[in-house]
């Protein structure tokens, strides 16, 4: 039996000499150092509030949160071209937990977030700005009928934006989750409420999916007294009527986790939080390593490989080769140490298989497709906690990395 392990090595157990061999595998892709970044920062939405490629093929990062989450303002361009960092104009309000989304025309939505120090409930906001790659500067746009933090933005066919749930206060103590949902339309720039999803969530994922329709999927939700808890259940919202309608759920229930549609239309998640019991009575209070694919037809889960090991705050993209590439991530348990061990997926095959570990072990970061088909990944956490370099002093990474596939 093979077992891969953390650090890349693989484990080999012979069941008839119950001796133990360790190899090397091969690994395919590797990560090179890309240049540091203008000033440290943290994404803690799960690509909702990370990079965004641009027409032009720079990348914009902005907003988030640097050291002891301290929310940021700051811009920062990449040019793939020459791995060089530039500052761009600052954002017109700092905020993190917000969503940002590429529209049509090719400038940036930023929506949302939280502004100011650690406040508990977290102050959400209501407003929304533009970037204009061609500027290089933002502008005020439309305010938000409803101030949220954790939402999903999702740019419709039409052009439209799909905002849908997250978090605001509730009141001086608690927080609210929303099962709210808002449009966005460009040519005005206004927002028009729609219909409500079935369940409030927060930290969850959504994909536009091939025939227009949007899956949402996971999450956290409200269970009172200021506590939260995973959820499974999915729900698909159709822009020609603006309703809500639910679908199957996740055989796992998961936040922190991350959600990608695949070439053939099949949507995939990988790993997450829980903890949660399993229907065999299972309790998993670490990382999940579950692994589910979606039929859009039949409008159901179906299991596929677990990943070798579980992670939460990871990310996954889908490389050109059709392959998906999951890169960092932590466990649940301490959540001190990211993970440089990176992973490709096979969907037609379902297989895993080994890729270069990253110069950098980190989660909460933020990771984007180039143009000329490699992974650009920067910042987030290295290490926190105990493995910080003292207490409270939790170490954001400013270093930036590209992998080739």
């Amino acid at each position: 039996m093979r077992t891969l392990l953390a650090d890349g090595g693989e484990l080999t157990t012979h069941p008839s000499t119950s001796s133990l061999a360790r190899t090397t595998p091969s690994v395919s892709g590797r990560w090179t150092p890309a240049g540091d970044l203008p000033f440290p920062f943290v994404m803690l939405h799960g690509q909702e509030d990370g990079p965004v490629r641009l027409r032009d093929g720079r990348v914009l990062f902005a907003g988030g949160a640097g050291p002891r989450l301290r929310t940021l303002d700051g811009a920062a361009l990449f040019d793939p071209a020459d791995n060089r960092w530039t500052v761009t104009d600052p954002l017109r309000q700092a905020r993190r937990m917000q969503s940002f989304t590429s529209l049509a025309d090719g400038q940036v939505l930023a929506a949302g977030g939280i502004t100011g120090p650690q406040a508990y409930p977290p102050p959400a906001l209501p407003t929304a700005e533009l970037y204009d790659p061609a500027t290089e500067t933002w502008t005020l746009t439309g305010a938000l009928h409803e101030p949220r933090h954790s939402h999903t933005a999702t740019l419709l066919p039409d052009g439209r934006v799909l905002v849908a749930g997250g978090q605001r206060p509730r009141d001086a103590r608690a927080p609210h989750t929303l099962a709210s949902a808002e449009l966005y339309e460009p040519d005005t720039g206004t927002w028009t409420p729609t219909g409500d999803m079935a369940d409030a969530r927060w930290h969850h994922q959504a994909v536009l999916l091939h025939d227009g329709r949007v899956l949402v999927a996971g999450g956290l939700t409200d269970t009172g007294r200021s506590k939260s808890a995973t959820i499974a259940l999915c729900e698909l919202y159709d822009p020609t009527t603006g309703r809500w309608s639910p679908t199957g759920a996740l055989r796992d229930a998961r936040c922190a986790h991350q959600t990608l549609l695949l070439p053939d239309g099949t949507v995939l998640t990988l790993g997450g939080f829980g903890p949660h019991a399993a229907d065999d009575g299972r309790y998993d209070p670490y990382s999940l390593a579950g692994v589910e694919r979606y039929d859009p037809v039949a409008e159901e889960w179906s299991p596929e490989p677990p990943l070798p090991w579980g992670r939460g705050h990871h990310r996954a993209l889908l490389l050109a080769t059709g392959e998906v590439l999951v890169c960092g991530g932590c466990d649940h348990a301490c959540q001190d140490v990211g993970h440089a061990a990176t992973l490709r997926y096979d969907p037609g095959a379902r297989h895993w298989s080994l890729a270069g570990p990253m110069g950098t072990g980190r989660w909460v970061f933020g990771a984007v497709l180039l143009d000329d088909g490699r992974v650009l990944a920067a910042g987030g956490l290295a290490r926190m906690g105990a493995a910080a370099p003292a207490i409270g002093a939790d170490l954001p990474a400013s270093t930036t990395e590209v992998f080739t596939p």
